[in-house]
């Protein structure tokens, strides 16, 4: 159990310190821990990098919030942070330690900042929302600077994962951004902009974060735009992230999404923002037809 208190505290002293890390893909953050550390570790380092280090390695003051949040580990005399922390627009925001190997893990890396991007890009072309939900919230992330680009709505943050919760509620107020932090899977009904980065993988281990079912992984955000439309106010808008399997040039998971929204009579426009991403994986069985995993943005207009 993690307490939130000494947590906010601690993102509120790296702000006055000016740190940032932008979170890497998880190849690349292994890669880059297998180099050895030829210095005393920097706060990028404990934070972002995720490093162990001495008690005499950290300042006094971050030591003590660390423990007395209880984000804090020790293996053969060394101490490692239980909490990561990233930068995005202005903002950090705690998520999980690395390897994020846990069901529960809450994950940050290029995928969020491709969402975020998206997000905002799309929400000033829209009227401004009195309401707005974050599916599948994580960190809490995409919700809270959306929220910031769209003139500060009522905000809603959804996921299954209690830790998520707690960790976006922290984040919240860092931001200083009210929200409702909502444990559950449930569209609340008559909201007017729903966004979702669902998981998207197939997931032998089965993590909250990234295991998205069948349908080469895209079953849930199919599932979630599918109870979006339903719950959605009377022209309100779904801005759907997803990475979708494409087969022979075709990626069944749009296929889908275009049926549903064309039996609802809704607009679709689905643009690709990434032609291939996580191309390790297609050496498993279970891609053993898949040609590449794509990331689309995609938005949908209730009539």
């Amino acid at each position: 159990m993690i307490e939130g208190e000494p947590l906010l505290e601690l993102l509120r002293e790296l702000k006055t310190r000016d740190y940032r890390f932008a979170a890497v893909t998880p190849e690349t953050h292994a890669r880059v821990l297998a180099r050895p550390l030829r210095s005393a570790p920097t706060l990028r380092d404990i934070f972002g990098w995720n490093r162990h280090f001495d008690d005499d390695q950290i300042d006094r003051k971050i030591l003590e919030m660390l423990r007395s949040s209880g984000a804090i580990e020790e293996a053969d005399g060394r101490l490692r942070s239980w909490v990561r922390v990233a930068s995005l627009g202005g903002e950090l925001f705690l998520h999980s330690p690395f390897p994020t190997t846990s069901p529960d893990s809450v994950f940050f890396g290029p995928d969020t900042q491709r969402f975020v991007r998206f997000v905002s890009d799309e929400i000033r072309s829209l009227e401004s929302p009195r309401w707005m939900v974050d599916m599948g919230s994580g960190s809490g992330a995409g919700g809270i600077l959306a929220a910031k680009a769209a003139g500060s709505p009522r905000l809603t943050l959804v996921d299954v994962n209690p830790l998520a919760a707690d960790f976006a509620s922290i984040n919240c107020r860092s931001a200083d951004v009210q929200a409702d932090v909502v444990v559950g899977n449930d569209v609340p009904h008559g909201c007017e902009v729903v966004i979702a980065n669902p998981p998207y993988m197939i997931d032998g281990a089965h993590r909250l974060y990234r295991d998205g079912g069948g349908l080469y992984g895209g079953e849930l955000a199919f599932d979630w735009a599918r109870r979006s439309l339903a719950a959605l106010a009377e022209g309100g808008t779904l801005l759907l992230y997803t990475g979708a399997a494409v087969i022979d040039g075709k990626a069944p998971l749009l296929e889908k999404i275009r049926g549903l929204t064309e039996a609802a009579e809704a607009r679709l426009q689905a643009t690709e923002i990434d032609p291939d991403v996580f191309g390790e994986e297609l050496g498993r069985p279970e891609y053993g037809n898949v040609e590449r995993i794509a990331v689309y943005g995609i938005k949908v207009s209730k009539p």
